[in-house]
């Protein structure tokens, strides 16, 4: 039988490997892989993004993140053309964006107050004085593979004023542009990142842009 000593012997080690074990850094979240094959998604069916040609940092992926914001705020960081939406235990999902052109980039604080699967564009009037050609789309371009807010749009509207400024965080057809200057001040994703992160916020998520 085992004597007194080595069992309070054997009770402290346990204790102290419990010890150990809740001092451990917390683990990562694990999430499934996206496929960017083509699929088929409402109406439409949604081309093949050729994630390879993409750079490896600006592929979805779950990276340590440290940050005051609740888990669930979408945090972007617009001089790195990147999506952060917090996790718990300091991590966030990040994807990599196209932000707005030098002299069109916004930054604040907002809120998602509507959400669209394959959305009505509509360009602003200084959209069409920049570019007279969108005049015939002045009522709006019904959703579709060509449309430039892609699969999903997210819209934004300040939380100070409580105004929609124009600003979407949205999908793209143009899949190069991701890591780039490239949008009229909207934030634009990967057309299955967007999905992906469609599926994950919804109306009131707060937004951060920095």
């Amino acid at each position: 039988m085992m004597n007194r000593r080595k069992l309070l012997l054997g009770l402290g080690g346990t204790a102290l490997l419990a010890g150990c074990m809740e001092g451990l850094p917390p683990e990562p979240p694990a999430f499934d892989d996206i496929s960017y094959a083509a699929r088929r998604d409402g109406a439409f069916t949604l081309p093949r993004t050729p994630i390879e040609d993409v750079p490896e940092w600006l592929r979805r992926q779950v990276v340590r993140f440290e940050t005051d914001e609740v888990p669930g705020t979408i945090v972007i960081h617009a001089d790195n053309g990147l999506l952060h939406l917090v996790l718990e235990d300091g991590f966030a999902l990040r994807y990599g964006i196209s932000v707005g052109r030098e002299g069109l980039g916004w930054t604040g604080e907002a809120e998602i107050y509507r959400t669209a699967r394959w959305p009505t564009w509509t360009p602003t009037e200084s959209m069409i004085e920049r570019d007279p050609s969108l005049e015939r789309w002045a009522d709006g371009q019904p959703g579709g593979l060509s449309n430039p807010l892609g699969a999903r749009a997210l819209y934004l509207r300040t939380i100070p004023t409580g105004i929609d400024e124009g600003i979407r965080i949205h999908g793209t057809p143009e899949w190069r542009s991701i890591g780039r200057r490239a949008s009229s001040g909207c934030f634009r994703m990967l057309q299955h990142d967007v999905i992906d992160l469609y599926g994950r916020v919804g109306r009131g998520t707060r937004v951060v842009v920095v």
